[in-house]
């Protein structure tokens, strides 16, 4: 039975399970769609000189099924002002199409109060900038979700895995309750893994490397496990069906991962 595009784009505006892809409808089969993923460098596409460090948004194409075409915005450094400030918002919605999915998901930048390019106080600016989001996605018939920011690796002298963000996912998990989006609570989430890793295996998370601690970006098995995280959110808030989860159990060799050349100068 066809599927009017119509109809697809009501039930995507009612959060109801999604098929997101590239191209168009072949016979037989459901419209496609779209996941873009607002964010910064925990999230974000690396190239060739910065492997191992891997964003989750690498990895969650794997745990797509094929009707879901993952199209990554993330960039290195934003935060939610930044983002908009850039301009880089408005190029991501001049993508969107009706019925696609915009996973958004900051904190780590705003956090800066140093740095007034990127600095937002949790619950005004944060809040007021990450209302553009869910408005520019509503907007052009979108299905806007936010995702509590990623935990950083910090732990505290008895080896208890300690929160790093203050308020801000506190603020975010207000403003979804307020504005009636789904929430993906990352932040929860990977407390409570590297909570149950424990101080040493976390590191095999994290871009540690003979010369290198970073406790902030991830490796490949990190940047998969955060993907499976933002899976089996997308999956438990409705938003998608399990039929649009694929792998969500299953290993996925680090070597699916790849980190693609530069852009020219």
């Amino acid at each position: 039975m066809s599927i009017s595009r119509r109809s697809l784009v009501g039930a995507a505006l009612a959060a109801v399970p999604l098929v997101v892809a590239a191209g168009g409808v072949s016979e037989g089969r459901e419209l496609s769609r779209s996941l873009f993923i607002a964010g910064d460098s925990t999230a974000a596409q690396k190239v060739a000189g910065e492997a191992p460090e891997t964003g989750w948004g690498m990895a969650l194409p794997f745990l797509m099924g094929e009707g879901v075409q993952v199209v990554n915005h993330a960039v290195n450094g934003r935060s939610s002002k930044s983002f908009v400030d850039e301009g880089r918002l408005a190029a991501l919605l001049d993508a969107v199409r009706p019925g696609d999915l915009v996973v958004v998901q900051f904190g780590h930048n705003d956090e800066k109060d140093e740095d007034p390019t990127r600095y937002t106080e949790p619950w005004t600016t944060y809040q007021d900038y990450l209302r553009q989001y869910l408005d520019g996605a509503r907007a052009k018939g979108a299905v806007p979700v936010l995702a509590t920011p990623v935990e950083r690796r910090r732990f505290d002298a008895d080896g208890n895995a300690s929160p790093s963000h203050g308020d801000y996912p506190a603020a975010m998990r207000a403003l979804a309750e307020q504005e009636r989006v789904a929430l993906l609570d990352i932040e929860a989430l990977s407390l409570a893994l590297w909570q149950e890793l424990g101080v040493e295996e976390t590191k095999t998370y994290f871009n540690w490397t003979d010369t290198e601690q970073d406790n902030t970006h991830f490796n490949p098995p990190g940047a998969i496990a955060v993907a499976r995280m933002v899976a089996r959110e997308l999956l438990r808030t409705r938003v998608l069906a399990a039929r649009d989860v694929v792998r969500l159990n299953d290993d996925i060799p680090t070597s699916w991962i790849t980190w693609p050349p530069a852009a020219a100068a």
